[in-house]
C-alpha cells in the first residue's frame, strides 16, 4: 500500500479504489469462487464441518477451529509419487475459510445425490457430509504403482484442483487419458488400464519412463476431466 501512495500520490481512499477489482466476492451461498485460485465456505450456517487439505487455509475470519483428521477413512490414502498421505483438516466454527494450493486453478463441484471419482492428489476440500470412498487403481508404469482416488456421493460440493485449465470430455467407446493427466470422471464410468505404453519426456528418479493409459468406458452421460499437466 505504502507502494501505491508514493508513485500515484493517492489518498487511503485512492488505493482502495486501485485495489477494488480484488475485493471480496459477497453471497449468501457456502462455497463461493473469489477468483480462479481462491475459493470461501462459510461455516456455521448448517452445522456442517468442512475437511480441507492441511496447508490450503490462507485466511479466515471468525470463530473457526482446525483439527487433525487421519487421512485413513477405510485406510491410508497416499499420494502419487511421493507416497504422502492425503493430510486433512477439519474446519468447524462460524467464520469464513479462504482456501488455495500453489497457485493451483480450483473448481467447485457440486453433488446432488449424484457422485464423482476425484484423484486424490485433486481434492482440496469438501464437504464432510458426502458420502465418500477410497478406491485404487493398481497397474504396472503408474507412480507408485497405484493411482488413489475418492468416489464423492450426496448432497455438498467437492474443490477439485488443477494444474491449468481442464478439459471436460464425453466417454466414448475410445476414450483414452494419461493415467498422469486424469483429474476426475463420472462415478459411472468403467475404467480399466490400456496396454497402450509410451514414454514420458521427463520420468522421475526410479520411475522406468513409462506411462500408463487409462481407458474409460460408459453409458452416453459420462465424462473425464483432464489437465494439461502430467503429474
Amino acid at each position: 500500500l505504502a507502494v501505491l501512495l508514493q508513485v500515484d500520490g493517492n489518498s487511503p481512499k485512492g488505493v482502495a479504489v486501485n485495489l477494488e477489482k480484488y475485493r471480496e466476492v459477497p453471497t449468501g451461498r457456502r462455497w463461493t469462487q473469489q477468483n480462479d485460485k481462491l475459493v470461501r465456505v462459510d461455516l456455521g450456517e448448517d452445522g456442517s464441518p468442512v475437511l480441507a487439505r492441511q496447508g490450503s487455509m490462507v485466511l479466515y475470519q471468525g470463530k473457526v477451529d482446525f483439527s487433525y483428521k487421519g487421512a485413513g477413512f477405510k485406510g491410508r490414502i497416499v499420494g502419487n509419487a511421493t507416497g504422502q498421505e492425503l493430510q486433512l483438516m477439519r474446519c468447524t466454527g462460524k467464520g469464513q475459510v479462504f482456501l488455495a494450493e500453489d497457485e493451483a486453478h480450483l473448481h467447485p463441484i457440486e453433488l446432488q445425490g449424484d457422485a464423482i471419482c476425484v484423484s486424490a492428489e485433486s481434492v482440496l476440500a469438501f464437504d464432510e457430509s458426502l458420502q465418500r470412498e477410497v478406491r485404487r487403481i493398481d497397474g504396472h508404469g503408474l507412480p507408485g504403482g497405484s493411482l488413489f482416488t475418492m468416489q464423492f456421493q450426496g448432497t455438498g460440493t467437492v474443490i477439485v484442483k488443477t494444474h491449468g485449465t481442464p478439459v471436460v470430455l464425453p466417454v466414448t467407446p475410445t476414450t483414452f487419458a494419461d493415467a498422469n493427466a486424469v483429474v476426475a470422471w463420472s462415478a459411472a464410468s468403467q475404467v480399466v488400464l490400456s496396454s497402450q505404453v509410451r514414454l514420458r519426456r521427463n520420468a522421475y528418479p526410479g520411475h522406468s519412463g513409462e506411462s500408463v493409459n487409462l481407458q474409460f468406458r460408459g453409458a452416453p452421460g459420462n465424462f473425464i476431466v483432464v489437465q494439461p499437466y502430467e503429474i
